[in-house]
């Protein structure tokens, strides 16, 4: 299995949208349920958050997220952006700022049926630091999960499991639930 990481750009849309499906991964989000206020998200499910997400891989500032390819195919995907680009964690009360330090978020994952359970979200997650690191980033958070379960559906673990962070240098930042940890990576320069 040889796998690929590239940044999301226009040139690569029809490839996000083979991983995310037709009706851009669960519920219409099209990787929009951050960066939105929750009204605005839920009312432009489908093509309104389709359309908000393509206008921001159209645009200047760097990639949304990262694309995986397993031998060429798309597979995978991972949402990364300054914090400030996700208004929606600030109102969060378990996932508000620990501090006042500058960090990049990894807010989501969706890897597609045929390639889950291979180790892509940690291929991913990795690709991710790095190229947080190179956009001038010293910290990259994420929001994962602790399950309570063995087995957890896809649909429930579309922030990646702690497990996965932990492996990847990921240690705990703040806990305001049981399962739901604010984990942190510092990045060298």
């Amino acid at each position: 299995m040889t796998i690929a990481i590239h940044p999301l750009t226009p040139e690569r849309w029809s490839d996000f949208e083979a991983v995310l499906g037709p009706r851009g991964g669960p519920g219409g989000c099209w990787c929009m349920y951050w960066r939105l206020p929750h009204k605005e998200f839920e009312a432009g499910k489908g093509q309104e958050n389709r359309g908000k997400l393509k206008a921001r891989v159209e645009s200047d500032l760097p990639a949304p997220g990262l694309l995986a390819y397993v031998d060429g195919r798309p597979a995978g995907w991972c949402a990364l952006a300054p914090r400030g680009e996700y208004p929606r964690l600030a109102t969060s009360r378990v996932l508000k700022p620990v501090d006042e330090q500058p960090v990049w978020s990894v807010v989501c994952f969706f890897i597609h049926k045929d390639f889950r359970k291979q180790g892509l979200a940690a291929a991913l997650l990795e690709a991710a630091a790095e190229y947080a690191r190179q956009h001038g980033a010293t910290i990259l958070e994420g929001y994962p999960i602790v399950p309570r379960q063995d087995e957890v559906p896809s649909v429930f673990a579309w922030t990646g499991f702690a497990s996965t962070f932990e492996k990847c240098g990921f240690g705990e930042a703040a806990r305001r639930s049981e399962t739901r940890p604010v984990m942190r990576r510092k990045l060298g320069r």
